[in-house]
């Protein structure tokens, strides 16, 4: 059996602050609307990343992208007063930023090079 798209959800007790911290995050509002308690953005054609209201569950998502470009990606969140809490050497080739939300949940950005 194939996977064939992804949906990596976070959960919040905040939609309002949610949508805009993980506006300045993605780098723009998001793709879906599907109801009145989540909100969806598209990273790829086969991945998206949600948040929904689920007070009892917010603040621990643990989420990772992986990007072609880490420090281009870090320069354009500066841009938007999104700061990485820490940037961890994985190994040799790969490297994570980590950040955390209004919530607590943590959304890490990593390139393998």
């Amino acid at each position: 059996m194939a996977i064939n798209v992804l949906f990596a959800g976070i959960p919040v007790s905040d939609l309002d602050a949610a949508i805009e911290w993980y506006e300045r995050l993605l780098g723009g509002p998001p793709d879906m609307t599907p109801n009145e308690i989540e909100r969806a953005w598209k990273l790829t054609d086969e991945s998206w990343v949600y948040v929904v209201t689920d007070p009892a569950r917010a603040g621990k998502a643990l989420v990772t992208v992986m990007v072609d470009d880490l420090d281009e990606r870090l320069a354009a969140l500066a841009g938007r007063g999104i700061e990485p809490d820490e940037i961890q050497e994985i190994s040799e080739t790969v490297r994570k930023a980590v950040f955390t939300d209004p919530e607590g949940n943590q959304v890490g950005i990593g390139e393998a090079g």
